[in-house]
């Protein structure tokens, strides 16, 4: 017979769930970007493009969420910039901290839930 023993690595691996410590390091790396002026979140989306496409569908849409989040929170964060110049900038700034905050506690718990991000296509949270 050519069936594989239970103890063999193949059937081990294919029995467990894939790991979650490199979207949750970059969920991490994009909330640092808070205070490091987004040079950690830029690391982040790195290492986003690189395990894109490695692991099962559900952890590649964290991977797609995860770019989508550094690339639209650059351009609300770039606004805000902007915007200082009238003062409203200081509110669209604290606006753009929430949303980051609030799509990578969302990320953090559909990881912890072995399950995709809801409305990864949305530019809201």
């Amino acid at each position: 017979m050519n069936e594989k023993a239970p103890h063999d690595p193949v059937v081990v691996e294919s029995n467990h769930r894939p790991d979650t410590t490199i979207p949750m390091v970059i969920y991490a790396l994009h909330l640092a970007g808070i205070v490091t002026g987004g040079l950690t979140s830029l690391v982040g989306v790195v290492i986003a493009y690189v395990y894109r496409g490695k692991g099962p569908d559900w952890l590649d849409e964290h991977y797609r969420y995860q770019i989508r989040t550094f690339w639209i929170g650059l351009l609300y964060f770039a606004v805000s910039g902007l915007l200082t110049f009238i003062l409203i900038g200081f509110l669209t700034w604290l606006l753009a901290v929430i949303w980051l905050v609030i799509r990578c506690v969302k990320g953090f718990k559909g990881l912890q839930e072995h399950r995709k991000p809801e409305n990864v296509d949305t530019w809201l949270v």
